[in-house]
């Protein structure tokens, strides 16, 4: 199969800014830096803002950040790191306290492309960790240790592949002759028992791959414990920004938002998820199943 080829634009800029509410001298956090879309939006937002950008993929920094340190100086500072460690990566510049905070939890689709394992259309090694330097587990070796049982919880919680039986069940048969090495290896399986829907270009892996991809890098355990950390940083008024792409993620931020709001602890902005414009899809068609999500703190 061939790559499909994939541009990387970053989503809803303008609504991002805008529920952020960017103050003057203001201190934000780009919690997933990826190209710096994001980050460089804010910078040219309000001329005295600054941005701490945080990515846990170094090559991601080491290629977009030196060109926003050059434009923006001492606005700008980059810090190596998950953001489901953002406390302790800000305690280490002695700040306790922020004025707004951004979290996309899509997947790069430069990533998708470029590194092993998370692209359908390209024969790699199954990996699909996003940051090797903070997991060891690829997606190969759940692929070939886990359990049956296991294999059918991972694809049916984190894909909603109802055919999830299926597969693992095909999986445990075929790696007792040979193990499973390439996305090629799985998708292949994987599209001998899934039927392709004729009314959508969907891969029939596209579920098991995502699963995995979330298992592979506790996607979900990490945007809890990002959110909580968050929460403590923030000063009245500030504001926290949530981009999903997957329901398992978005509702995860609702009921956070929701809990800290009856707790008295945030004011919740958007009543209903703010879904992209027209004009967005026409612009990046990737962002159609974005939601966004924001609250802000409330002074106690």
């Amino acid at each position: 199969m061939e790559s499909p080829t994939f541009f990387h634009k970053t989503v809803m800029p303008n609504e991002v800014i805008e529920l952020l509410n960017i103050k003057p001298n203001g201190l934000y956090v780009d919690a997933t830096f990826g190209s710096g879309g994001h980050t460089r939006a804010i910078l040219e937002s309000d001329p005295t803002c600054r941005v701490i950008a945080l990515d846990w993929d170094q090559e991601s920094l080491d290629t977009y950040a030196p060109l926003l340190e050059k434009e923006f100086g001492d606005r700008f500072i980059s810090r190596f790191g998950s953001f489901a460690h953002i406390w302790r990566i800000l305690k280490k510049d002695s700040i306790s306290q922020i004025d707004g905070v951004l979290a996309d939890f899509g997947t790069s689709q430069m990533q998708i492309v470029e590194r092993p394992g998370f692209s359908i259309y390209r024969d790699t090694p199954l990996d699909m960790r996003m940051s090797a330097a903070h997991f060891k587990t690829t997606a190969g070796d759940i692929i070939n240790r886990a359990s049956q049982e296991e294999l059918m919880h991972i694809f049916f919680t984190y894909g909603e592949e109802r055919y999830s039986k299926k597969i693992a069940e095909a999986i445990v048969h075929d790696r007792k002759t040979e193990r499973f090495k390439t996305t090629q290896q799985l998708a292949s399986l994987i599209a001998r028992i899934v039927p392709r829907n004729k009314k959508s270009n969907v891969h029939p892996a596209t579920r098991v791959f995502q699963a995995l991809r979330i298992q592979v890098n506790r996607e979900l355990d990490n945007i809890t414990d990002f959110l909580k950390q968050s929460l403590g940083l923030l000063s009245p008024g500030g504001r926290i920004v949530c981009i999903s792409f997957h329901s398992l993620e978005d509702r995860i931020v609702k009921q956070f938002f929701k809990d800290k709001e009856q707790e008295g602890e945030l004011e919740i902005i958007t009543k209903k998820p703010v879904a992209p414009s027209e004009q967005e899809l026409a612009r990046n068609p990737s962002s159609r199943s974005a939601k966004v999500r924001a609250a802000a703190r409330i002074a106690r």
